[in-house]
């Protein structure tokens, strides 16, 4: 095999096994057909599933429990803890399954559908609790889905191609940001639509994927120690000292994730307080359109230029350093912004330009040192997804106290939380550049 592009007359609209070989040496180069289907599932993904934190979601807990908005931290929490606990299980379980269709290509189609039937179970639930349920459920189905898509990157890229696929992956999570809550926003006022038109689009946009983006059978494959269940707790977790690449960047991307949650769960609710006179979400709905599609340009820009740039330049960890003093600026910025709009736009929109610039760069990272890539690749990527889902689940539930601090009546106190968010996102950003050193 050769580094050279696959020709487009080879792919003809199906896009065909890459190379899954064991060696960076030996991946050729993806085609742009595969790039684009990747990157469209990533969108219709994301749409899905970040327009209910960015925006449904509130909707609804302000609507079944007005005075104690608070619970929307747990809502997310516990299920980001269910979430970490699936995502490697799911991922040794794609790993060594057997089917005509491939490893990963059922994991996809399957946790699409599952995706959009909880949706619909929030749209429907007349009380927290079963709203809470409805979330896990949406939760475990598209971030199996979304898992999918990193797994397929880690069978298939080569190293010269990861910080640009990385690049414009997170652009397409920024544009789906912004597509999921102005789709949601359009929607306010019907319950159902507001979950199931991004979730429609999910669907959609990841059958293309599993249909289009063909996988060899895995009926041959053979796994010469079987999973019992003592092994299959022992690779829930790893030994860092066997893999401390893996391991710092682990750390740096629980705690950058830390600050990221921490700054995004209660921005809606956070922005209302200073621009809504009554702190409706429902009343700002436009402003959040705008302050989304204001931010994506940003997070975009960041992306873009750091996922290029690291793969021109053959450096990573400085980019994620840079992401990590951007975010922090910017979120001290909202946090002493008082109530003046321009000031709070230009501190999201820095948040916003971090946050890009990370998602790509760090992502990149992830596939550079990780471990046993042909043989073991679900399982960890499943445990990279700890630092998602663990920071997703504690954060909100440590700000809710955090947000009860210094205030009185129905008063929330956003702004410590988002100078929580700027010390996490400063020190990950940190320990990646000291000490990753499989990753320039």
């Amino acid at each position: 095999m050769t580094n050279n592009e696959t020709p487009a007359a080879e792919v003809a609209g199906l896009i065909a096994d890459d190379a899954l070989s064991g060696s960076d040496v030996l991946r050729p180069r993806v085609s742009a057909g595969y790039i684009w289907l990747l990157i469209l599932a990533t969108v219709g993904g994301f749409a899905a599933l970040v327009a209910p934190i960015g925006l449904s979601l509130s909707l609804r807990v302000q609507e079944l429990a007005p005075d104690n908005v608070e619970v929307l931290g747990y809502v997310i929490g516990i299920a980001a803890a269910i979430t970490a606990i699936a995502g490697p299980l799911t991922g040794m379980w794609s790993d060594r399954t057997r089917s005509r269709f491939g490893r990963r290509r059922p994991f996809a189609f399957f946790g699409a559908i599952i995706g959009v039937l909880g949706l619909g179970f929030i749209a429907a639930a007349p009380s927290i609790p079963l709203l809470m349920v409805g979330w896990v459920i949406t939760a475990l189905g598209w971030n199996t889905a979304l898992n999918v898509l990193m797994l397929s990157q880690a069978d298939r890229l080569p190293e010269e191609q990861r910080g640009k696929v990385a690049g414009l992956s997170g652009v397409a999570q920024m544009i789906a940001s912004v597509m999921g809550v102005g789709l949601a926003s359009a929607f306010i006022g019907n319950n159902f639509l507001v979950f199931l038109v991004p979730g429609a689009l999910g669907l959609i946009l990841f059958l293309l994927f599993v249909l289009l983006v063909k996988e060899p059978s895995s009926l041959d494959r053979v796994h010469e120690q079987k999973l019992g269940l003592r092994k299959v707790l022992g690779n829930m977790v790893f030994d860092p000292r066997k893999h401390p690449d893996f391991a710092w960047n682990w750390l740096g991307r629980l705690l950058f994730n830390f600050g990221v949650t921490f700054a995004t769960t209660f921005t809606t609710l956070f922005f209302a307080s200073r621009l809504s006179e009554g702190g409706r979400v429902a009343d700002i709905g436009g402003l959040i359109t705008i302050l989304a599609l204001l931010g994506v340009v940003a997070t975009a820009g960041g992306a873009m230029l750091g996922g290029f740039l690291s793969d021109k330049l053959k450096r990573r960890r400085i980019f994620v350093l840079l992401a990590g003093i951007a975010f922090t600026v910017g979120a001290i910025i909202m946090a002493t912004g008082g109530s003046v709009t321009a000031v709070l736009i230009t501190g999201s929109i820095i948040t916003s330009l971090g946050l890009g610039v990370f998602s790509a760069v760090d992502q990149a990272i992830v596939l550079d040192v990780l471990p046993d890539r042909d043989a073991d690749a679900g399982r960890f990527i499943g445990i990279n997804g700890y630092a998602t889902s663990i920071a997703q689940a504690v954060a909100p539930i440590i700000a809710v106290p955090l947000l009860l601090i210094g205030v009185a009546g129905s008063d929330k106190n956003y702004a410590l939380v988002l100078l929580v968010a700027a010390a996490c996102t400063l020190v990950g950003g940190t320990l990646v550049m000291i000490f990753v050193r499989g990753s320039k």
